[in-house]
């Protein structure tokens, strides 16, 4: 492994090799995650959505996900992990735009499906990243812009493959609509029914559609849409767990903590202790 650590011993970003055996089973991390996929295929499970993936490719994960690999034996890759004291996503929006498409977007897969000639690319950047990481006068500055260049990569590649989709004949307006709506409802309507309605449509339809589209159930989608409010309050702001419990309509903080714990396995309080909580908290003062 090589990695870059803090003057106060906290790994900053890391680098290794990984096999089927190391991703197997269910497991969290309070870094940013990349899976470079360099041979196999297999099933990449992240949290409760599960998605087909073939080499070449990236996959990507947020802190405390439960991420793991199935079916995937003849998997080897490359792994990446970055934490967000280092690499600060949604500081950096406007250079790479991967937040929200990368990391915390709930409809697209968290995947990036690369061609030879881009996973060349990739490869490269890693090897550089690599040996700029053995290197014994380290420092911060060459490894960031390398992980910059990394993810705006991805991003790129990302932003050709969502708009190809917008363009699909198999585009379902119907889900997309959804999609609107939970976006504007999901803090008062948190039943799948609810939405049905909205959209005209019976449940078992509904849920179909939505399964097949997203991949994900609508419960599934309202639920991760309610944590991913819930991680974004509690990384990006210093409200209080009580005040974020208030803000997303939960009876009171100790339901809230419930449900937040059933959702990522950790309280509330360990979440933001683990993930920090960023720059950006600061930036948004009055």
């Amino acid at each position: 492994m090589q990695e870059l650590i803090s003057p106060l011993g906290e790994q900053l970003l890391s680098l290794k090799e990984a096999t089927y055996n190391d991703l197997r089973t269910p497991a969290q991390s309070t870094m940013y995650t990349v899976l470079f996929i360099k041979e196999g295929k297999g099933l990449y499970h992240a949290d409760f959505g599960v998605f087909p993936f073939a080499a070449p490719a990236l996959l990507f994960s947020t802190p405390l996900q439960v991420i793991y690999l199935e079916n995937s034996e003849s998997v080897k890759c490359t792994e990446l992990q970055f934490h967000g004291d280092f690499y600060c996503i949604e500081f950096h929006r406007t250079e790479v735009r991967c937040n929200g498409l990368l990391f915390n977007n709930i409809y697209i897969d968290p995947i990036v499906i690369l061609t030879e000639k881009e996973a060349k690319v990739f490869d490269k950047l890693l090897d550089d990243l690599k040996e700029e990481l053995n290197n014994e006068t380290l420092s911060d500055i060459v490894p960031r812009a390398y992980l910059q260049l990394f993810l705006a990569k991805s991003s790129s590649i990302k932003m050709n493959a969502v708009s190809n989709k917008n363009n699909d004949s198999e585009r379902d307006e119907l889900m997309e609509q959804f999609s609107q709506l939970l976006d504007e409802h999901f803090l008062n309507l948190r039943k799948p029914a609810d939405y049905a309605e909205l959209l005209s449509m019976s449940r078992d339809n509904f849920t179909r559609r939505c399964t097949r589209y997203f991949r994900k159930s609508p419960s599934q989608l309202i639920q991760e849409k309610l944590m991913l409010e819930a991680k974004k309050q509690l990384h990006l702001t210093r409200q209080s767990i009580k005040e974020i419990a208030y803000n997303l309509q939960f009876q009171d903080e100790f339901y809230f903590s419930r449900v937040f714990k059933k959702f990522t396995k950790v309280s509330p309080q360990v979440f933001r202790d683990k993930t920090g909580i960023s720059i950006v908290a600061d930036m948004s003062k009055d």
